[in-house]
């Protein structure tokens, strides 16, 4: 009969003790949703962590080592995944022999079919390219990119010597913009200004809010 007493009063105790027990693990199931929910989240500059594309930077032909390597660093700035291929031959498909120099669309069109699932070729020459532009059957062109895209080319043969590696990365985060699906803008100095048969590149600066703000929303650090 003594021990009925301490009986009776060690169950509430240990009823106690269990329900404390629940809230508890209760408390730590309601943090977990927060924690998924921010690695959902967006990022402080409203890009989607994760979203982002290779991009693979192919040389075509005998291209400087030295502006390759430039390029890439430039383009890892911005963009998260780039990639410098070993350098290539430029296919003999993509000649024109009228003007002597390379067709851009052969070109990106031959990168295209080479485009895995989120990847993004840039082909880069010293070469001369055109493209079919303005009724004109062979435009020369700085580079070209289908809007958008799973490839595009750049150029530095109209480029100024002086300023050739400034330029070219103009020239080629330009095209890059177009394969994002950017079109051409009229604010002077955005990347994406229309060269319109010039050389604009001197008064680019950067992307303007409109093309920054599409960019940043497809996982480029701007």
């Amino acid at each position: 009969m003594i021990h009925k007493p301490t009986e009776i009063m060690r169950k509430p105790l240990l009823l106690l003790i269990f329900l404390i027990g629940i809230l508890a693990s209760c408390g730590k199931k309601s943090k977990s949703p927060k924690v998924h929910m921010v690695a959902a989240a967006k990022t402080r500059d409203n890009s989607t962590a994760g979203n982002t594309k290779t991009i693979l930077l192919l040389p075509l032909g005998d291209f400087p080592k030295s502006d390759a390597s430039l390029l890439l660093q430039r383009l890892r700035a911005v963009c998260d995944n780039v990639r410098l291929l070993p350098a290539e031959p430029i296919p003999r498909s993509a000649w024109y022999n009228p003007r002597k120099r390379y067709r851009a669309d052969s070109l990106i069109q031959w990168m295209a079919r080479r485009a895995g699932s989120g990847q993004v070729y840039i082909g880069i020459t010293a070469q001369d390219i055109s493209t079919t532009k303005n009724g004109h059957a062979d435009w020369g062109v700085m580079g070209l990119g289908f809007q958008p895209g799973k490839a595009c080319v750049a150029s530095f043969h109209r480029l100024h010597a002086r300023n050739r590696q400034d330029e070219f990365f103009k020239v080629a985060i330009h095209e890059l913009g177009h394969t994002a699906g950017l079109p051409h803008c009229p604010e002077r100095t955005c990347f994406m200004r229309n060269a319109e048969g010039g050389n604009p590149t001197g008064e680019e600066k950067e992307f303007c809010k409109n093309c920054r703000e599409k960019l940043v929303a497809e996982g480029w650090r701007l």
